[in-house]
């Protein structure tokens, strides 16, 4: 019976100790925070591209996407790997990214900077080098963060390049009239493989306007001659044209050439509108009414009104009957003495202050 007790005695300050150790570690425990682990950078996401040929380049297009982790995938972008693979046109379609990994080749590097993720719309360029035999393009991108760790490829884009494409036009100039820009450019006289004549069936014009900022095409169809009006302009306003030839490429795709040589043009008004005409007088007691056509141009700012009774005198000394400019097309002269004969002339004014030229006179006795 002693050594029930001696045993259960034992026992029970063992357990005790032992929920005072435990009691003890935790205690200790809760005291110490564990040193905080460095974020895992996370890879971002795939993305989309895009391309076209245009003379001996193939430029390709992609957006960057968010870099502040609002998707859940991005931390950070340091870099955009560019790669490419020459295929034949009997290679499947079907390639899978190991494919491609292995075959492929990295031809462009390019640093991302806060500054892109502003723009978003990122492109490169891949100047080609044309041997003659046909081939198929397969290009990918992939992003790279600044641990090196790699995301996976973009889509495959793909295309099959044409070397008979039209070089660039050339020697773009301009001449300015009231109502045009005239735009005019020499013609290629070969292809960018050096191979005559020029595939060449048409041009289309851009323009780029300092409001927009975007490029603009002018012409709905190729254009086959070698000018162009561009009608809807504004002086004092600030363009940049640019013209590209426009080839017959694979599948009967059009292919457009480079950029011709910019051209940038301010147009500045000074031009005079055309003088009034079709003036007609009606006579009325001490009253002379004035009419006279609508000037065509479409930057009328108004009308002067001149008279005098010597039909002699110098124009610069006839009296202005308009100390503002009229804005509509008739005039009442009521300023007039009976069995006096008074002569006009007209003066058109636009809204640059050119001036026109003096109208024909006319006149009327007023009685």
């Amino acid at each position: 019976m002693l050594n029930q007790l001696v045993l259960s005695d034992y026992y029970k300050n063992k357990a005790a100790i032992a929920f005072i150790v435990f009691l003890l570690l935790i205690s200790l425990s809760c005291g110490k925070r564990k040193a905080p682990l460095p974020p895992s950078e996370r890879v971002p996401q795939r993305v989309e591209i895009s391309g076209t040929q245009r003379g001996n380049a193939v430029t390709l297009l992609w957006t960057l996407p968010q870099n502040d982790g609002t998707d859940g995938s991005i931390l950070k972008i340091n870099r955009v790997d560019i790669y490419r693979l020459a295929e034949t046109f009997n290679d499947a379609l079907a390639l899978s990214e190991e494919e491609f990994a292995s075959r492929s080749t990295l031809i462009a590097t390019l640093p991302i900077s806060q500054s892109d993720f502003a723009l978003r719309q990122i492109s490169y360029t891949d100047i080609l080098e044309f041997a003659g035999q046909p081939a198929r393009l397969r290009y990918a991108i992939r992003f790279v963060n600044a641990s090196g760790q790699k995301a996976a490829f973009s889509n495959f884009f793909l295309i099959e390049p044409t070397a008979k494409v039209a070089d660039t036009p050339t020697s773009l100039s301009a001449q300015l009239s009231q109502d045009a820009i005239r735009l005019s450019w020499n013609a290629p006289v070969s292809n960018v493989d050096g191979s005559r004549p020029p595939n060449l069936i048409g041009y289309n014009v851009y323009k780029v306007s300092e409001s927009s900022g975007s490029e603009q095409i002018l012409n709905n169809t190729p254009i086959v001659e070698i000018n162009f009006e561009d009608l809807f302009f504004e002086f004092g306003k600030r363009y940049r044209y640019f013209v590209r030839a426009v080839s017959l490429g694979r599948n009967s795709e059009p292919v457009e050439s480079l950029n011709s040589n910019p051209l940038e043009i301010s147009p500045q008004d000074t031009f005079p509108p055309s003088a009034p005409s079709a003036i007609t007088i009606a006579a009325a007691p001490n009253n002379l009414s004035i009419f006279f056509a609508v000037n065509p141009e479409k930057d009328i700012a108004g009308y002067r009104i001149y008279r005098s009774t010597n039909a002699s005198l110098n124009k610069v000394d006839w009296t202005s009957l308009t100390a503002e400019l009229l804005k509509t097309n008739t005039f009442q002269d009521t300023n007039v003495e009976t069995g006096i004969t008074y002569y006009y002339y007209l003066t058109a004014v636009d809204n640059a202050g050119n001036v026109s030229q003096p109208s024909e006179v006319v006149s009327e006795t007023a009685f």
